[in-house]
């Protein structure tokens, strides 16, 4: 005899429960269960064969089941050192800071996830690249373009009023995964792309397009096909209000490479950063322009994150960050000023948590304290700063503030702090200088670790001022003129 066993799936996170609770176990997220489907459950018993619908389809040499007219063969066991390696072959997109963030090109076989907020660009950049790829002569026209969420007409205007060249690019509309592959099957394109994994459905689940159970089993079906046909796949993903993509966590686990669009909408910048990428840097950065035809590339990305002033200002420093592989100039703001009732503490751009505890080590370590003052601190330009390497920026900001003293124009800064006042070493510290140097910075404080030979010729332009406690950063600091 069989029974019916209900399931509940939070449509946060995809973890399965069952009995129905107010909030998710896993992902801590309120009122996201929902019942699966009733399914019919056997009894347990050892000697039962598996149905033929659940048994383990045969996987390919990459690992995934062999389903559908484009199934591989079945693996071996093999030595490590018996696998044939081979150089990943690159597909440039035609547009340079977007191949940077996917760290050289396009992987053949890769699935790249893109997210952003709702207008600020993800269908523009891939239309862009799109109708690129498509008439390069090594792919000969091989692009295809699926669409969910738009009309065939409504793609084609966007092309028009970008003037982007659309007579190779193919194009279809289509949200059902099984016609979606076997498009992809008669086509074969070198790269396609899906707008949006959150329109596709399966006819395998009985549940609607968006749900948890639906984009899993449809980025599964998708990923399986491009990496058994080699074609380089990008999945369009909605966010969540939160800044998250929207969907089951695994989606992130299935794909190579995640992309996140950066910045506001009603900014003239866009940043695409990477914060997975299986063939390239983590956390490498794209700066595009925004305007009427599309997107188009940042030549000199530090000149958009510095203002220029008349006269010196309190509260700003230049501080040299690194994105992925590149050094970048980015200008950080403070504003400390005396609190009306409970202190405050805002931080734009860097982490709300290190800096409440940046001001504790400047209290302990710098005799400086904000403990009855609001602290606002803000990078320019909209950019997100998550390395450690701004500590000392931050601080130095915020003692201009509080004394109302300005800093050098011509200061850059980097370096982590360390809870005891120590100013750490950071990575890539040279090459951090001769970014300040190549913008006409001629003062430079950094950790004393950092510092280059006092002979060296290539630094000869700079006058380095090498320290090794905070209290020494900021009295440096406000000598230098």
């Amino acid at each position: 005899m069989a029974k019916n066993k209900s399931s509940y799936v939070c449509q946060h996170c995809g973890a399965h429960f069952g009995k129905w609770s107010g909030q998710c176990s896993d992902c801590g997220e309120w009122n996201s269960l929902v019942e699966a489907p009733n399914v019919s459950m056997p009894h347990h018993n050892k000697n039962t064969a598996k149905p033929a619908a659940n048994r383990a389809a045969p996987r390919s040499a990459n690992g995934s089941t062999s389903t559908g007219n484009y199934s591989g063969t079945q693996s071996a066991v093999m030595p490590l050192n018996a696998v044939s390696m081979t150089l990943d072959t690159r597909l440039p997109t035609g547009i340079g800071e977007f191949d940077r963030v996917l760290g050289g090109g396009l992987v053949a076989g890769s699935v790249v996830l893109i997210g952003g907020d709702p207008g600020i660009g993800k269908s523009t950049i891939l239309l862009q690249t799109a109708t690129n790829m498509a008439r390069a002569d090594s792919l000969a026209g091989s692009a295809l373009y699926v669409t969910g969420e738009e009309s065939l007409a409504q793609v084609a205007m966007r092309a028009k009023r970008l003037d982007l060249p659309a007579d190779r690019l193919r194009v279809l509309a289509e949200t059902n995964v099984e016609t979606i592959c076997a498009a992809l099957t008669q086509e074969q394109p070198a790269i396609a792309i899906i707008d949006s994994i959150q329109t596709i459905y399966t006819d395998a689940i009985n549940s609607a397009p968006g749900g948890v159970s639906q984009i899993r089993e449809s980025a599964a079906i998708l990923t399986r096909y491009a990496k058994q046909t080699g074609t380089a796949l990008f999945l369009v993903g909605h966010v969540t209000k939160e800044g998250t993509l929207a969907g089951p966590r695994v989606l992130e686990h299935m794909v190579d490479t995640v992309l996140y669009f950066e910045g506001q909408s009603d900014s003239r910048f866009r940043m695409i950063r990477a914060v997975k990428n299986r063939f390239g840097a983590v956390n490498e950065l794209g700066i595009f322009g925004m305007t009427d035809m599309g997107l188009k590339e940042v030549a000199n990305p530090s000149a958009i994150f510095l203002s220029r002033y008349d006269k010196p200002v309190a509260g700003s420093v230049v501080m040299v960050s690194r994105e992925g592989t590149r050094p970048l100039l980015v200008e950080v703001q403070a504003l400390v000023d005396d609190s009306q009732g409970q202190p405050r503490r805002m931080a734009l751009g860097l982490d709300f948590q290190r800096l409440s505890m940046l001001l504790a080590v400047m209290h302990r370590h710098g005799g400086i304290h904000t403990s009855g003052q609001d602290v606002y601190v803000n990078v320019v330009g909209g950019v997100k700063v998550i390395e450690t390497g701004s500590d000392l920026a931050v601080l130095l900001a915020c003692a201009s503030s509080i004394r109302e003293k300005p800093l050098p124009s011509s200061l850059a800064v980097f370096g982590e702090v360390g809870l005891s006042g120590e100013i750490r070493p950071v990575p890539n510290g040279q090459e951090r200088l001769k970014e300040a140097m190549k913008h006409g910075f001629t003062h430079a404080i950094i950790p004393k670790s950092n510092a280059p030979a006092s002979d060296s010729p290539q630094f000869k332009g700079i006058v380095v001022h090498a320290v090794e406690r905070l209290d020494d950063a900021i009295e440096r600091a406000f000598e230098i003129y």
